[in-house]
């Protein structure tokens, strides 16, 4: 490992209980930022209904750290935006954000278009399928930047068991994430959980980033942000244990093409041969295939967006 990743570790790696409660509301106080908490979700009405509901009553009605629960609904057949708005967020589908641009499928996309509903200084990002949710999720990666200036975007880290196997749930990050950052982009190799979807950050950050508009997001989004910030601007909290539903092994194909393909635009800019990935399933003749092409699209900085300037300017 780097030296410089060993330093990194000593001094931009904390634990939850690094900053107490009152110690993030003082500094939430003093400087006067405001957080939004944003929830990408898709048909996770069994979840997403106690994950708000843990944190508007731990961290705004108990504390008032957060000023706003949004969700940002991508499409969900089930009753994911009912349950959300009965537990008390506000629920934005993701076609009526920014209407002229067209939307297309994927996580990168829901995030980039909330930063046009959102309005918070300190933005941060929770899954919404998370199960048994701790509201330490929010207050440990929202802590960070709020008590330091220099922090710009804090990553959680966690334990993410595969069913009774402890430490086995980041497969994709093993098999892809991490080998890939190790290699190219050693000074990342420091970040337990660099595909996690639970991190916070800076709206001057965000806002400056380009966004994959697939699983590539998280990816790319630490990339970009160590080359725009440097590293001592990053850093992860330790929250405990992470427990969500887990994909099967060709999901996570796709997305690790996904990933792959992130990458390989920041590595060269490159044309990829044949974006798509095929892969098989054993049906009534043998094994049959199955091709799905791979995330390439990514959206601007919101920076480039007239609407957004608007907004902020207004």
């Amino acid at each position: 490992m780097l030296e410089e990743v060993e330093r990194w570790l000593s001094t931009r790696s904390w634990s939850v209980t690094d900053r107490p409660l009152h110690q993030i509301m003082a500094a939430k106080q003093r400087t006067g930022q405001t957080v939004s908490v944003v929830l990408p979700a898709l048909n996770e009405e069994e979840t997403v209904g106690d994950i708000v509901s843990v944190i508007r009553h731990d961290l705004m009605c108990q504390v008032p750290l957060v000023d706003e629960i949004v969700v940002v609904d991508s499409g969900s057949t089930d009753g994911t935006a009912k349950v959300a708005a009965e537990a008390g967020a506000r629920v934005v589908h993701r076609d009526d954000i920014l209407p002229r641009v067209p939307a297309v499928p994927g996580k990168g996309e829901v995030l980039w278009r909330s930063l046009l509903v959102t309005t918070g200084d300190i933005v941060c990002f929770i899954d919404a399928d998370l199960r048994e949710f701790s509201s330490d999720f929010v207050s440990g990666i929202v802590g960070p930047l709020l008590t330091d200036p220099g922090v710009d975007l804090v990553k959680a880290m966690y334990d993410r068991p595969l069913g009774a196997a402890a430490g086995q749930g980041g497969r994709v990050t093993e098999l892809m994430a991490r080998p890939l950052l190790n290699m190219h982009w050693p000074q990342l190799a420091g970040f337990v959980q660099p595909l996690g979807g639970e991190y916070a950050a800076r709206r001057s950050l965000l806002e400056q980033l380009p966004f994959p508009v697939g699983y590539g997001v998280e990816l790319g989004m630490l990339v970009d942000a160590l080359h725009l910030s440097g590293l001592d601007a990053l850093a992860q909290v330790d929250v405990g244990v992470r427990k969500h539903r887990h994909q099967d092994g060709q999901a996570l194909g796709r997305m690790s093409a996904a990933i792959y393909r992130t990458a390989q635009l920041r590595l060269a800019r490159g044309h990829l041969i044949r974006p798509s990935l095929t892969q098989f399933e054993r049906g009534a003749d043998g094994f049959e295939p199955r091709t799905y092409s791979v995330d390439t699209e990514e959206r601007p900085p919101m920076t480039e967006i007239p609407e957004y300037m608007k907004k902020k300017a207004a």
